[in-house]
């Protein structure tokens, strides 16, 4: 121990300096030196934390009245603070106290220096905040064991050449120094004992404050508060002390406020602020290098994929616009339409009821809005954007991984994966797993799970997706037995009603469509309710399997949730798509959901088809989730916003700290990031498996992802403590799902156009069934509706109108359904025509063709297009020889000096050691000796 005293009597500092090497043990590196303790006197600024009752002796607490807390730093105003800790007294102190002090001091033992201040400075008067600073010692030995990558040579490739019609970008760029906040350098894992190595400017900003808050978490996630004597290796690192309350909170510091610049340090959030997260910078590209830096590799990689995304999506939503504004042109010229609202044809065509008992015969015109409306969806524009969008998904999925693979060598992340399933082990599993087994490929015992107990787990996981998923089908069920209720119910009225009303009424509202408006607006609201509870059980299931990694951990977690999402989001538009109308019967034979005893005859499609209803369901899914999702992220957190910059903003200059900032905010939790990705994968699927039925799909997407951008990144930099910089190559689990949804979506839209779509019965009718001279669809609707004698309709499918109904003025004898069978009086009467197994055999031929096409050219393009560029190459090959070239040179020089050094001892031994060079006979023994 050292005392220093100065010249004057108004402080005194005493340094402890323990120069111990440092080591790790048990996955937490316990460095035994490099710990400083300031104390003054009683006319000084600090106090150390003796003076206050405790024996902590690198804490310390201010008390220096009048000093600008809006900083990032210790009230020395040099060490920057790395991390805050923040904590009350409650009812259970004196527990928590002691787990504080267990957990302070080990962190000291850590090498850290930490910093308190006094629940009395705080703006609440009850919140005590810690502030954690990592020296240089700790950084290098941490940035050592986690192999991060730092500069070692300027980058010497030249640059591209210049993009012609550059000019034209140059409104939707950013300046220089945003999206380029750092030059280029080639990097190499950092190495303590290589320091030299490395080109370290100041140590002080050589690692910046994204990578320093890694280090401290790292740190804090594995530091134990049980004392040396009781070794509980349950009572180990900050998520258990926030889970039991000894802690309320833990997070790293903003640099500034996001509304004024900030002199002291870099002002990454104001400019953040400025040029990203304003929604008047909508048109603008994303500084994704600035957001890398200030929030760490695994948010700047969402938005850099959410980025691109929006991008890719212009080309789909301006090709779906063609064809939609194709259909209104060719409105007027749709044949089947116009029979079916022709008063003359429509108008005396008599339908069979749509349900039993309650539902009436009704003429075919009354379907007339419904018919119009499927053209402008279910036209020959469809099919080709169907094929399209097939091809369009490849490309976004390929044109990625490019993209993708030069953001991972712009950011030192092309061999992350292997440190990352070494490293990042995660402490609940180290905690639950008390067994412990020799790593066959480190030689070093390892926790690990038994077998047995990962069958177990896996059983009960197994089986509670099973019932959650169970419950989904049951909801839509329920939906279905409700449509069928309210038609039926809807239908009643409208047949109880004076004629004239009928007449008004019916083409407007129809039973179909306001049944199917209905039923969609309550599958969207139970959608809403099951979400809340799916949250909850993936959590726990994911939690209960016990993963190893934190790698493994989110991908096990991403397939439940997706899993539980997709049949939420999905399962009603699947059976709109592919159930609906597919197992009516005919009249006299229906079928029955769950049996005839239910009563509940299967849903028929109107004669336009089920694809206006396809689309209604995929609409208001859609939409409303887009529309509850923006007012959850932004309306709300708004508010919150104008509240909390009033009250920032009122304080004085200075005097409003910080980490008081910062602990007002939200914290930005473990799954944040997780559901950003989950909202916009559902929108791919949206836009991929069911776009065939709403080719306006992609315009409404890229509407919401323009603005979607904008509110993720205001509410990053607005409303968020600044999350804890993480390490990410890629999206993760995510990537295989949208590899899954493309394939998926070439399959389901052939099905939709084949099957959903009146597109192919009408091909075969126009090229099979017409004559060669005419050429046209007159005649359509007459041939697509079979006949049935009313006197054979059994009692229980009889409407209440009677055996021979007197319905407008008109005495029905037959009515009309949607079929091809033959009609009554024929020698095989009621059983399929030869027409409808020609269509059939159209729509298998179609499907196979479709499918076949677009993957033929999937495929060919995910060939022709490599997923890392020729030049992304180029410079990976050319970093790793680098590498080893200057550390071979590095370590020749070395040894050259370790030599050198030898020869001198030797010379001084003889009493003729010289600053002159060694002589040649000794530079050739240097020489042989490297």
């Amino acid at each position: 121990m050292k005392r220093i005293t100065g010249k004057t009597k108004d402080a005194t500092l005493i340094e402890m300096i323990n120069k111990a090497d440092a080591h790790v043990e048990d996955g937490f590196a316990v460095l035994t030196g490099y710990r400083k303790t300031l104390l003054a006197d009683n006319n000084g600024i600090l106090l150390s934390a003796s003076d206050r009752g405790t024996s902590l002796p690198g804490l310390q607490e201010i008390h220096k009245l009048g000093h600008n807390k809006d900083s990032v730093y210790f009230s020395d105003g040099e060490r920057r603070i790395d991390f805050v800790l923040s904590y009350i007294d409650d009812k259970d102190g004196d527990k928590k106290a002691e787990r504080r002090r267990e957990f302070e001091a080990n962190l000291q033992k850590a090498g850290l220096m930490l910093e308190t201040q006094d629940k009395w400075e705080s703006d609440d008067g009850k919140t005590y905040y810690l502030k954690i600073h990592a020296p240089w010692e700790v950084l290098a030995t941490y940035a050592d064991v986690l192999k991060i990558k730092v500069p070692f040579k300027a980058d010497d490739i030249p640059k591209g050449r210049d993009v012609p019609l550059a000019w034209l970008t140059c409104p939707f760029r950013l300046p220089p120094h945003i999206m380029k906040p750092e030059p280029n350098y080639f990097t190499a894992p950092f190495d303590k004992s290589k320091v030299d190595f490395f080109l370290i400017g100041n140590q002080e900003t050589f690692f910046p404050p994204s990578t320093r808050n890694r280090i401290v978490y790292y740190i804090l996630t594995r530091c134990p508060y049980y004392k040396e004597d009781r070794k509980e290796k349950d009572k180990t690192g900050i998520k258990r002390l926030l889970n039991n309350g000894t802690y309320t909170s833990a997070y790293p510091l903003h640099d500034c406020s996001y509304w004024k610049e900030a002199k002291e340090c870099e002002s990454e959030r104001y400019h953040l602020y400025k040029h990203w997260a304003r929604f008047l910078s909508f048109y603008k590209e994303q500084p994704l290098n600035l957001i890398r830096k200030y929030y760490g590799e695994k948010i700047g990689i969402y938005f850099a994929w959410l980025g691109f995304y929006t991008e890719m999506l212009f080309l789909s939503a301006i090709v779906g616009v063609i064809c939609f504004v194709y259909g209104l042109l060719t409105f007027g010229n749709n044949m089947t339409s116009k029979e079916i609202c022709d008063p003359d044809i429509g108008g005396k065509i008599i339908m069979c009821p749509l349900c039993d008992k309650k539902c009436s015969y009704w003429k075919l015109n009354s379907s007339c809005l419904s018919s119009l409306q499927s053209h402008m969806f279910d036209n020959e524009g469809t099919v080709f954007f169907a094929m399209f969008m097939g091809i369009w998904v490849t490309m976004f999925l390929e044109l990625w991984k490019r993209r993708q693979a030069r953001l991972e060598y712009e950011w030192d992340l092309v061999d992350f994966e292997e440190e990352q399933q070494q490293l990042q082990i995660r402490p609940e599993f180290e905690l639950k797993c008390t067994g412990r087994r020799r790593n066959r490929i480190t030689q070093e015992m390892e926790p690990y799970l038994p077998l047995t107990s990962k069958c177990a787990r896996f059983c009960v996981s197994g089986a509670t997706v099973l019932f959650w998923t169970c419950m989904i089908v049951a909801c839509v069920i329920g939906v279905i037995v409700y449509r069928l209720a309210v038609y039926a119910a809807i239908a009643s009225l409208m047949k109880d009603s004076p004629t004239s009303k009928i007449q008004l009424l019916g083409p407007l509202i129809t039973p179909q469509l306001a049944t199917s408006i209905t039923a969609s607006c309550i599958n969207f609201a139970i959608i809403l309710v099951l979400n809340f509870f799916y949250e909850y059980v993936a959590i726990w299931i994911t939690d209960m399997e016990i993963p190893k990694t934190h790698l493994e951990y989110e991908n096990k977690l991403t397939m439940k949730m997706f899993m539980f999402q997709f049949v939420n989001y999905y399962s009603s538009c699947f059976y709109v798509a592919f159930f609906k109308g597919k197992f009516v019967g005919y009249p006299g034979k229906y079928s029955y959901m769950f049996g005839n005893w239910t009563k509940l005859r299967n849903e028929e499609c109107a004669p336009g088809g089920c694809l206006i209803e396809l689309t209604t369901q995929l609409v208001i899914v859609m939409a409303g989730k887009q529309l509850v999702g923006n007012v959850q992220e932004a309306l709300l957190p708004l508010l919150k916003n104008w509240w909390s910059s009033r009250k920032g903003r009122s304080h004085p200059q200075g005097q409003y700290s910080r980490w008081e900032q910062d602990h007002d905010l939200q914290s930005f939790g473990q799954f944040g990031l997780f559901y950003e990705y989950l909202e916009m994968v559902i929108q791919f699927g949206f836009i991929t498996l069911f776009v065939a039925s709403f080719p306006l799909a992609p315009l409404l997407a890229l509407f919401n992802n323009i603005l979607e951008v904008r509110v993720d990144a205001w509410k990053f930099t607005t409303q968020f403590r600044r999350p804890v910089a993480a390490k990410a190559r890629n999206i993760g689990a995510w990537e295989e799902i949208l590899n899954v949804m493309a394939i998926l979506s070439v399959v389901t839209n052939a099905f939709i156009m084949a099957f959903t779509s009146d597109m192919i019965p009408r091909l075969v009718y126009l090229y099979a069934y017409q004559p060669v001279h005419e050429a046209s669809m007159t005649g359509y609707i007459n041939n697509s509706l079979s006949i049935y004698e009313i006197t054979k309709i059994p009692l229980e499918n009889r409407p209440d109108d009677g055996e021979n109904p007197t319905w407008f003025n008109e005495s029905i004898t037959v009515c009309r359904y949607r079929d091809y069978r033959y009609p009554p009086g024929h020698e095989r009467e009621y059983s399929h025509t030869m027409q409808f197994w020609h269509i059939l055999a159209a729509k298998m031929a179609f499907i196979i063709i479709m499918e076949h096409v677009v993957f033929v050219v999937k495929f060919s393009v995910a060939w022709l297009i490599p997923d890392v560029p020729s030049d992304v190459k180029a410079r990976i090959k050319r970093e790793r020889y680098l590498v080893q070239e200057y550390l071979h040179h590095y370590e020749v020089e070395k040894l050259k000096m370790q030599l050198s050094q030898s020869f001198c001892v030797t010379s001084e031994a003889t009493d003729t050691c010289s600053l002159l060079p060694p002589s040649p006979d000794q530079q050739d023994s240097l020489s042989v000796c490297v």
